[in-house]
């Protein structure tokens, strides 16, 4: 098949990026034809929280990446979906994730589909964000009407869908895992290569952080005195996307200074190894999320997890096999730390990560995109 698919890539950063660039990695292991068209404006720097959102790596070699979406000029998206809808391809595949792409992404569906040709298919990080503004909804439908079917990545994105349609098909398909990050490295090394002594006990908080990530609460929870501090570190690797000072101000409160590494640049593609394998308890308290990247890049590396019950991440963690699923909030998060801390839980929960990171292979996800038999499109009404 010839695919394009339309979003995030390189020159930009981030997991949008990164997925982007994997999926189309295993379309063309599977044989099919694939570029990716990208912006040459995502975001403009006033609406960008953080620092910059370009990546300093060099260019991938492998990929066909062209640039020209201005996400907030209509004059370019016209124009590259004119140019899509020449290029004649069997399938336009757009990564959705906030409403406020909905024209930009919504408008270029619709020229494409125009074609006769191209069936545009939509994979869904989110339908409705975790941040709310006025006129989601509305964008969100506009999005919604230009897309022929779609796969989302957790039944409560599938629940919201419902909410817009209930006779487009769509599927449902977990994150796949994050594997180009490298392999696991020896736990005592990576332990050196921040700083930390080997016989500590990691705490890992890792990625963008927003309100809605929940790291106030870990701090709380962190600051447990059942959790002795001698022997635990907890490690905040990720940029701010908001107020840094709430979370400063609070470990001051907390009597936690000095006790916490902060790691608060952007993490390249090319250090996550380190942080991942000096890890021995991913921690994701979320206040409310659908999936998280995250999630895959732990189980890549085979670590165990700690996540709150909202969104799905309590699907794609089951609790007890690959580490902990508490209830949102500071007080239970605690709860499975102190116990985590304190007993033998890294080895009971080796063998259930093993087991659960085989069903997020990039085959499923490429497969529930083109809908084989394997992964029916299936018509949310029915479900």
């Amino acid at each position: 098949m010839k695919i394009v698919i339309l979003g995030t890539a390189y020159p930009y950063r981030g997991g949008l990026a990164a997925f982007n660039e994997r999926l189309a990695r295993e379309f063309a292991v599977e044989g099919h034809e694939v570029e990716i068209v990208t912006f040459s404006l995502q975001y403009p720097d006033f609406l960008f929280p953080g620092k910059t959102q370009y990546s300093t790596d060099p260019a991938p070699a492998d990929l066909r990446i062209r640039r020209g979406m201005n996400s907030v000029n209509p004059f370019s998206w016209f124009r590259i979906g004119r140019m899509i809808s020449r290029m004649q391809p069997d399938l336009l595949v757009i990564k959705f994730w906030i409403p406020l792409m909905a024209p930009c992404l919504g408008t270029i569906a619709r020229m494409v589909r125009r074609n006769g040709k191209t069936k545009v298919v939509s994979i869904l990080d989110n339908v409705l964000p975790h941040e709310k503004r006025p006129l989601d909804r509305l964008l969100v439908r506009y999005f919604v009407g230009s897309v022929d079917r779609f796969v989302a990545m957790s039944d409560s994105v599938l629940n919201d869908l419902r909410l817009f349609t209930r006779t487009k098909p769509a599927a449902l398909c977990p994150h796949p895992l994050y594997d180009h990050f490298g392999e696991r490295i020896a736990s005592d090394q990576a332990k050196a290569k921040l700083g930390i002594a080997a016989d500590k006990t990691v705490l890992l908080f890792f990625g963008f952080i927003r309100d809605y990530k929940g790291l106030d609460w870990l701090l709380k929870a962190y600051a447990d005195p059942r959790i002795d501090k001698d022997k635990v570190r907890l490690v905040v690797a990720g940029e701010f996307y908001n107020n840094s000072q709430t979370y400063f101000d609070l470990e001051q409160q907390l009597h936690l200074k000095g006790l916490i590494d902060w790691h608060t640049d952007f993490i390249p593609d090319g250090e996550v190894a380190r942080y991942f394998s000096a890890a021995d308890l991913v921690v994701q308290p979320y206040k409310s999320a659908t999936q998280s990247g995250v999630t895959q890049i732990a189980y890549h590396f085979e670590k165990p997890m700690l996540v709150t019950r909202v969104g799905g991440l309590a699907e794609i963690v089951p609790d007890g096999k690959a580490g902990y699923v508490t209830e949102p909030n500071a007080e239970a998060v605690a709860d499975a730390l102190a116990d985590f801390c304190n007993g033998t839980a890294p080895q009971r929960f080796e063998q259930g990560i093993k087991e659960e990171k085989q069903k997020y292979a990039w085959s499923r996800m490429t497969a529930a995109v083109i809908g084989s038999d394997n992964h029916p499109i299936t018509n949310t009404e029915k479900q």
